[in-house]
């Protein structure tokens, strides 16, 4: 097994500076830092494990986590995630301090003011699509505090983002209605937030795909936003429907799919509209038994909660950095036969 000391000898500097590199213990020459860990690399260096619990103890590390409030209920089992892999690090003196907020910018850019107070070393976000976000992420990397994005992402120097490919998620949701469809369909877009960037790239690999493989599938132009609210998306969906009186097909591209439901069986219109979602809460899973929701695409959320956490850990304790900056979880479809 590699040691400090050959680590050392090959990259042409002290053991002390191999110290700070692979421990973060102080500045080092960002070539100096990049040459250490790329030989460490090549040596597969694994450090002590029983001396990085000691370190991790005495660091009483605190990892901070911004997720929107559970309205969605999908957050819900994200949370479980969370709470699993905290109870982990509970055991290395680490805290997991988690904040749930409003979907507002102005509430998530004070919820990261208020962990970056109260002195957290890393942050776990489901990031709210606005520029003062990206500029709250880049500000927290550039002092020395890495985040990691989950379930959705944002333009930044976060090191990392822990979901679904959403422009994939997209065109495979764009696949199924193409292919679970017949004749002429018309669908409606139903969607969270346009602050959201899961939702939209969602929504852009749906229509990439449709106008490239299925000119029979026809977008009616205009799209429901409904805050993931389930009361806003029946209210929007039926007068949705009744102004559409061609819809035959539905893609909610988030949250508010038990609302809408609703509202297409108030309407009468169970048997004549093709629903396809995403996640499999209670309630979808409910809907799909009854035959209401045609197929859902759901998305690992236990891991998109366990894994950022497990990530930012390790990088802040041993220094090793994701793999791959795209932690992509994999693609589940659904359907009634094997829910």
């Amino acid at each position: 097994m590699a040691t400090m000391k050959e680590i050392a000898a090959l990259s042409g500097v002290s053991r002390g500076t191999v110290d700070r590199v692979l421990n973060h213990r102080g500045s080092v020459h960002p070539d100096t830092a990049a040459r250490v860990l790329k030989i460490a690399k090549q040596l597969n260096y694994q450090p002590n494990k029983a001396g990085l619990i000691l370190a991790a103890q005495k660091k009483n590390f605190k990892i901070g986590v911004i997720l929107f409030q559970d309205t969605n209920p999908f957050f819900q089992e994200v949370l479980t995630g969370i709470y699993a892999m905290a109870e982990e690090l509970s055991g290395y003196n680490c805290q997991v301090l988690i904040r749930q907020v409003s979907f507002d910018e102005s509430c998530q850019r004070q919820a990261i003011e208020a962990l970056y107070q109260e002195g957290i070393h890393g942050l776990v976000i489901s990031p709210y699509n606005a520029p003062s976000i990206t500029a709250e992420i880049n500000r927290l990397t550039e002092q020395g505090i890495p985040v990691i994005t989950t379930n959705t992402d944002i333009e930044s120097q976060r090191l990392a983002y822990v979901g679904s490919n959403y422009f994939l998620s997209g065109q495979t949701a764009a696949g199924l209605l193409g292919r679970m469809t017949f004749g002429e369909v018309f669908v409606g877009i139903i969607t969270g937030s346009s602050h959201i960037l899961c939702h939209t790239e969602r929504i852009a690999g749906f229509l990439e795909t449709i106008r490239k493989y299925y000119p029979q599938v026809h977008v009616v132009e205009e799209m429901i936003e409904n805050h993931d609210n389930d009361t806003e998306s029946r209210e929007k969906v039926q007068k949705f429907l009744t102004d559409h009186p061609e819809i035959n097909a539905l893609y909610f591209a988030a949250a508010g799919i038990y609302g809408g439901c609703q509202a297409v069986r108030s309407l009468g219109l169970s048997e004549k509209i093709k629903i396809f979602t995403y996640d499999n809460v209670g309630s979808t899973t409910e809907l799909m038994k009854q035959g209401i929701i045609t197929a859902t695409i759901c998305q690992q959320p236990f891991l998109q909660g366990y894994r950022p956490l497990e990530l930012i850990f390790r990088y802040l304790l041993e220094g090793i950095a994701p793999e791959t900056e795209f932690q992509y979880v994999d693609i589940d479809i659904r359907i009634r036969e094997n829910i």
